[in-house]
C-alpha cells in the first residue's frame, strides 16, 4: 500500500540523515563559532531532505493506514489491536476479565 511505503520511506531518510542533522545543529548553536561557518552549516541543514526530519514521522497503523488511535509499541490502531488481541494474534496480549 502507498501510505505505508511513504512512511516506510520517511523512516529510512531520518535513520540516514539522523546523525548528519544533529551534528549540524550542535554546530548552528554552537555561540562561539564565528557567524560564517555556523551560516554555512545552516546552508547545509536546509539542503537535506525535509522528510529527512524525525518531526515529518507519522505514527500510523501498518494495516490499515489510521493515524489516530495508534498504539505505538505494536504500531497498530486500536481497532486493530483490540480485534488481534481477541484472536489471540498478538503474543503476550491478554483480554483482561475479572
Amino acid at each position: 500500500m502507498a501510505f505505508t511505503q511513504k512512511d516506510s520511506n520517511k523512516r529510512q531518510l531520518v535513520a540516514k540523515n539522523e546523525l548528519a542533522r544533529l551534528k549540524y545543529k550542535s554546530i548552528i548553536k554552537n555561540q562561539s563559532l564565528p557567524p560564517g561557518i555556523r551560516y554555512k552549516f545552516i546552508l547545509k541543514l536546509n539542503k537535506l531532505s525535509r522528510n529527512s526530519s524525525k518531526t515529518r514521522i507519522k505514527n500510523k497503523c501498518i494495516l490499515t493506514g489510521r493515524s489516530r488511535g495508534i498504539y505505538s509499541m505494536f504500531r497498530l490502531s486500536r481497532i486493530k489491536f483490540r480485534e488481534l488481541a481477541s484472536q489471540g494474534m498478538l503474543p503476550g496480549v491478554k483480554k483482561a476479565s475479572w
